[in-house]
């Protein structure tokens, strides 16, 4: 059984920002497998999917992005789910629009999202996707850059790496994490 934890914030306003890169990618594996994410439990909507036989729980937090960590704390209780079971998809400004990157485990930056969940789960040594969104053209205004709305020429960039994401995720399932840091690192 995996968990993936797409990390965002919940409500319309906040839909098509870059901060919702790892919603959009939950999102996007929900579609490919025409699975609606309706089911609501331990601060989170979810759905499952089946990959390969193997029981697969898609989630998306409600609790904003700074306390993302309480709702996959609860859902990994729950489940007993492994930490090497455990994918978060997240939105990352240190790799270029576009690309993704795969590791086993690691810090979590400034991503005020990860560092709840790395407080919440006492660990680091899950794996995680993150979605390069790019950095903001001016260093002080990361706030804006990561909540405000994002051009539809620019949303058209950021696919690629929703798409890319989402593949690399369900072949971490597949064919476990080192085959889909090899494909897509």
């Amino acid at each position: 059984m995996y968990i993936v934890v797409g990390l965002g914030n919940p409500e319309e306003d906040y839909s098509k920002t870059r901060h919702n890169m790892g919603f959009d990618v939950v999102n996007q594996i929900a579609k490919e497998y025409s699975v609606p994410l309706n089911k609501k439990k331990f601060d989170a909507i979810y759905g499952e999917i089946s990959i390969e036989g193997e029981k697969v729980i898609l989630v998306k937090p409600q609790t904003y992005m700074n306390l993302s960590g309480n709702s996959v704390r609860q859902f990994v209780g729950f489940y007993k789910v492994q930490m090497e079971n455990l994918i978060i998809i997240y939105d990352d400004m240190d790799i270029e629009k576009g690309s993704i990157k795969i590791r086993k485990k690691g810090g979590p930056g400034n991503h005020n999202g990860m560092k709840s969940v790395e407080k919440e789960m006492v660990s680091d040594t899950f794996p995680r996707v993150r979605v390069g969104i790019g950095t903001p053209e001016f260093k002080n205004d990361v706030i804006n850059y990561v909540l405000g709305h994002i051009p539809e020429e620019e949303y058209e960039i950021l696919q690629n790496g929703i798409k890319q994401a989402s593949s690399a995720t369900i072949d971490i399932i597949k064919n476990g994490i080192d085959h889909a840091m090899n494909k897509y690192n």
